[in-house]
């Protein structure tokens, strides 16, 4: 095994700097909690580490203005037991708690968890080759296509992938509009989170609308009366931490029993954190029941793909999404 040469930076300047200095065999590590589970099986192999965990100034979590602004490197534990954050946007806060063990949750950093990679097995289990994967090996094939494809997605696929984007927090991102940060060789730039999700058409192994040697440095959240009407919900196979089979973040303005306006995306059924934009429109100015509910989870599936063994999701996610927006209006069930 060939030797990682390992720098630890101060500042944002300085890890830039000794990214270019390393070349492409160079990777960001803060948490680490997804970089080291790769590198064990095989998939990463960086010749050279940079430690950003402690960069000066990583860790602001700021609630006054008209944003919402979390530096990349607070930790997802600070930002789910922010007060505001709890009182104000509980659909932050519950997608940070039901993503990860509480001992993850205080290692691993916000901006981090925007970049886990999918827990499709034919990409976790195949870089010794058995299982072709477009992610892993562009234009090798896809084995979840015609295989195992139960946990894999059913919105947003194509001929090239199907497998799942694996985070709660960015799907409650993407339910507020959230935005991106990024510095770079090149300088800063800020990102919509809908469009820093790529999805895989035939270029299934860009994932990210990140450049070589850019940092998140943080991620702004414009602030929304919808976001005490919020929750984020969540089905798994067992309780204790595992990935979403399907989930629901949502956010709404209520007038009364009426939905004045609907924020709303799906995690575990999609290739990216799915806006459901059908959903949200066939709420707007409706009187808030089951029915109602139901009929908007539909059409957030209504271009749904399923392949041999994961149809069930269809089903599942309206379910899931229907019971998070009559949680989310106060009608819970």
């Amino acid at each position: 095994m060939k030797a990682i040469s390992y720098v630890r930076a101060r500042n944002v300047g300085e890890a830039i700097e000794a990214f270019a200095a390393a070349g492409d065999d160079a990777r960001y590590i803060a948490g680490g909690t997804n970089l080291y589970d790769l590198m064990k099986l095989g998939i990463e192999q960086p010749r050279h580490l940079i430690d950003i965990a402690t960069l000066e100034g990583a860790d602001t979590i700021d609630t006054s203005g008209d944003h919402l602004f979390f530096g990349a490197g607070a930790l997802m534990a600070d930002v789910a037991e922010d007060a505001v954050v709890k009182r104000e946007y509980p659909i932050l806060a519950e997608s940070l708690w039901k993503a990860a063990s509480q001992q993850l949750r205080n290692m691993a950093t916000v901006g981090g968890n925007l970049l886990q990679r999918t827990r499709c097995p034919y990409f976790r289990n195949g870089a010794n080759g058995i299982y072709p994967c477009n992610k892993r090996a562009p234009g090798s094939g896809c084995a979840a296509i015609g295989g195992l494809d139960r946990t894999q997605a059913v919105l947003g696929v194509s001929d090239a992938c199907t497998a799942v984007s694996p985070g709660d927090w960015p799907v409650a991102l993407t339910a507020l509009d959230a935005a991106i940060e990024l510095r770079g060789p090149a300088g800063m730039r800020s990102v919509p989170i809908a469009e820093f999700y790529l999805l895989p058409g035939k270029t299934p192994h860009l994932e990210f609308d990140i450049g070589p040697g850019e940092i998140i440095t943080g991620i702004s959240v414009p602030k929304t009366d919808a976001g005490r009407n919020s929750t984020y919900l969540k089905v798994r196979d067992r309780q204790s931490y595992a990935f979403a089979l399907a989930s629901a973040a949502v956010a709404l303005k209520m007038d009364g029993g009426r939905v004045a306006r609907a924020l709303i995306a799906l995690g575990g059924v999609g290739t990216r954190p799915w806006r459901a934009g059908a959903a949200e429109r066939h709420l707007t100015g409706q009187t808030l029941d089951r029915a109602v509910a139901l009929d908007a989870a539909k059409a957030a599936f209504a271009d749904a793909r399923a392949g041999k063994h994961n149809a069930f999701k269809v089903e599942l996610g309206a379910r899931t999404l229907a019971d998070a927006i009559m949680n989310a209006g106060g009608k819970i069930q």
